[in-house]
């Protein structure tokens, strides 16, 4: 009887929020000007106030481009642009309010966080950003009028970045800046141009982003979209192309995680890594599952998983990602930058992968590129590192193929067999594909790690390379079935202070024990 009663109200609570659609409100009929010079934001600001007071409804963005600062979405309202609406943000600092975002946990990261946006949403339930139109930043003129206040003396930025000739990112509007959300849709728009972050959300429930065109490449920065801390989240169909991380997994929060992601059917183009977990790494990343990506012209890692602040990641199921022109397949990594203990990472499983990695940068056609490492360097390979005593466990490759340019050259840089303990540990450094400086194999090297299965792995290079393919440095159980390496060369896998290895034949022939 008690179940059925539930039932009952949850029908009724259907019922009323479908009747509370009907009100809907056209910005042109509370006066907005559709110049692109207007200010906007209070006429916006009211429409989306009164169907918020109506009990829910829409607030549409009729066909012309209105200039706006930062508006406030409310709970049960929807946001609709219309074919040929432009939302264009302001590009004058003063229109952008900094959200407090009430009861927020304590993260030793908040400071390192920008709370403005153009869109803000705190604790709103039920909204929805949709329709055919675009929404446009204009980051570029924003964050140079940012960065002309600080040096006039008027805006002062106590931590401008002048080796870099940037604001830092506290003092710059996101475009999206969402907190504490329920039901959360965002489908069939065109957005990004922000002066920092593009699509920001974080401890949201139940978000669903699909099909949705991001183009953020106007300044430093410039994330495509950014999921801290959520859980149940879909982000599918989307196109993305980004002057920082694509598609960017954080966790700021000790004891929570982003849980329930499910990413799908993107294409990601990116002047750093396309999909990355971190660097912030508190909390955790769990039940992941990403599948059917193409990643082109991307600098960094086609997929990057760190934790380095103590997070857990563990069940993370990758399938059918292809990534042309990019500078590195896989990175993995355990350290210790923060945190009261070093995290886990754990049950990773990545099949059916196919990556070619150029000899120069891949990103060379970005206005922003990706800064550069200040050493000499050969090309990197894929690795999987942990620090001593605590390993990154249970690791599965399967179908994976991936092709590196060779051209490696001794004069360049150089670790020999012989000094594999000349690779710094860099246990509190900044998580990247590059951390460690010049490493020893040219395919994948492997240290402090356990429970590794690689099936149908096949690494090829297009010139040749004086490196071993594979290195496995402190590793225990590893398992390698049907391994194919293009260079024939005897001692092409590389085992130091290793123990339960599984070698299939042809692997067996290869393998040369220090």
């Amino acid at each position: 009887m008690q179940s059925s009663f539930k039932v009952v109200i949850i029908f009724l609570g259907i019922i009323q929020w479908s009747c509370a659609q009907n009100t809907t409100i056209n910005i042109q009929d509370f006066g907005a000007v559709s110049d692109g010079k207007t200010l906007n934001t209070t006429i916006i600001q009211n429409a989306i106030d009164k169907v918020h007071k109506a009990d829910g409804g829409k607030v549409i963005i009729p066909k012309g481009n209105y200039v706006t600062g930062s508006i406030q979405l409310k709970s049960n309202v929807t946001l609709f642009l219309e074919e040929d609406a432009i939302l264009l943000g302001s590009t004058n600092p003063e229109d952008y309010q900094e959200m407090a975002f009430p009861g927020r946990p304590e993260s030793p990261k908040n400071d390192d966080n920008s709370q403005m946006a153009l869109i803000i949403a705190h604790k709103a339930n039920n909204i929805k950003l949709t329709g055919k139109g675009k929404i446009d930043g204009q980051g570029l003129k924003l964050a140079l009028a940012i960065d002309s206040l600080h040096h006039a003396g008027i805006k002062i930025d106590p931590n401008y970045n002048y080796r870099r000739h940037r604001p830092n990112e506290t003092m710059r509007p996101k475009l999206f800046r969402f907190s504490h959300c329920e039901n959360v849709d965002v489908t069939n728009l065109q957005v990004g141009e922000a002066a920092c972050w593009g699509l920001s959300f974080e401890l949201c429930k139940n978000m669903i982003i699909d099909n949705i065109k991001v183009v953020n490449r106007s300044y430093w920065n410039n994330d495509g979209m950014d999921i801290t801390d959520c859980q149940n989240v879909k982000i599918t169909n989307c196109d993305i192309n980004a002057a920082d991380d694509g598609i960017c997994l954080k966790s700021y929060y000790p004891g929570y995680a982003n849980d329930g992601i499910f990413i799908s059917n993107c294409t990601i183009r990116s002047s750093a890594s396309a999909i990355k977990f971190g660097s912030a790494s508190y909390g955790g990343f769990k039940n992941v599952t990403i599948e059917n990506i193409n990643v082109f012209d991307t600098f960094r890692s086609a997929l990057a998983f760190e934790s380095v602040d103590g997070a857990i990641i563990e069940n993370i199921n990758v399938n059918n990602v292809v990534a042309k022109n990019t500078g590195n397949a896989i990175f993995i990594r355990l350290g210790h930058r923060d945190g009261e203990k070093p995290g886990i990472v754990k049950n990773i499983s990545i099949k059916n992968i196919k990556v070619e990695v150029p000899f120069g940068r891949p990103d060379i056609n970005y206005e922003l590129r990706g800064p550069e490492v200040n050493f000499f360097h050969n090309p990197f390979p894929a690795s999987i590192v942990g620090i001593p005593e605590n390993y990154i466990e249970n690791v599965t490759l399967e179908n994976v193929e991936i092709t590196y340019p060779g051209k490696s050259f001794k004069g360049m840089a150089y670790v020999p067999l012989s000094r594999l303990d000349a690779v710094p540990e860099e246990i509190k450094g900044y998580p990247e594909f590059s951390m460690f400086g010049e490493l020893p194999a040219w395919a994948l090297y492997v240290r402090h790690a356990k429970g590794l299965n690689f099936k149908n792995v096949t690494v090829k290079l297009k010139e040749d390379d004086f490196r071993p393919a594979f290195v496995f440095d402190d590793v225990k159980t590893l398992n390698m079935e049907a391994v194919s390496i293009s260079k024939k060369d005897t001692n092409q896998i590389i085992l130091n202070n290793t123990e339960n290895i599984n070698l299939d034949a042809t692997a067996k022939k290869q393998v040369l024990k220090i």
